[in-house]
């Protein structure tokens, strides 16, 4: 396990795009391994608040992709769990996931795995908490009658199964998230403790979210950083060859 511990939200966000950009070019993905985990159900693709616009208007129309190659959970299917079983299945199909990137909630939940979720959990339709219903009230004029209460969401199961996963946690809000996920056990009720036992996992955080950690433990990942750094240097030719 890695913590990569940076000054401030820019500082995280700009190492993790560095190491996402780093394993993009030496990974060479194809047209059969884009995957885009998490979409809350009961929204049209075409909402302004679906996963689905906001992987379009934030991402996918900045890069060079086919909309064929880009696989979203459909939260409208007819048959919601035959949707997340096909989805198991594509991701079978290209491979397995390479690397998963996501965020947590202040509760510790990953994806929609709520407190609570099944550590083995595969892609499944999960029932909202009433603080994620409420955190993503704001996105929905603050009502929360219009915010989803079910979504269909990678399990903690398909994530583990991932060669390597890298978690965000930004904020003081998130402080004690990250101190239950690297500094007490594995425990279903914060579902990121799990990946304490994944082969390769990297947090990527900002001083505030350092604020419930021990004081050795922040010093001994941030004197790691200069090992840390490297991975965020840009590819030689060499290495883009292999």
């Amino acid at each position: 396990m890695k913590l990569i511990i940076l000054n401030d939200y820019d500082q995280a966000s700009e190492w993790a795009a560095k190491y996402i950009r780093n394993k993009i070019i030496l990974f060479k993905p194809g047209p059969d391994k884009y995957l885009t985990l998490g979409l809350p159900t009961g929204l049209p693709r075409d909402h302004p608040e679906s996963y689905h616009s906001f992987m379009w208007n934030n991402f996918f129309k900045h890069i060079d992709i086919k909309a064929e190659n880009t696989h979203i959970l459909d939260g409208n299917a007819a048959d919601l769990q035959a949707e997340c079983d096909s989805f198991e299945e594509k991701i079978t199909a290209a491979g397995g996931i390479e690397l998963f990137v996501g965020g947590i909630g202040p509760d510790g939940h990953i994806a929609f795995n709520e407190p609570g979720s099944s550590l083995v959990s595969r892609t499944r339709v999960k029932t909202l908490a009433k603080d994620t219903i409420m955190a993503n009230a704001r996105f929905f004029d603050g009502d929360l009658s219009k915010v989803p209460t079910m979504a269909l969401t990678v399990g903690v199961g398909t994530v583990m199964d991932a060669k390597e996963v890298m978690i965000l946690i930004t904020g003081a809000h998130k402080a004690f998230a990250l101190y239950k996920a690297i500094e007490e056990g594995v425990n279903h009720m914060w579902t990121v403790s799990a990946f304490q036992q994944h082969q390769q996992t990297v947090f990527v955080c900002d001083e505030d979210a350092t604020l419930e950690l021990r004081v050795k433990t922040v010093k001994y990942f941030k004197g790691m950083m200069y090992v840390h750094n490297k991975l965020v240097e840009t590819p030689s030719s060499e290495q883009m060859k292999n």
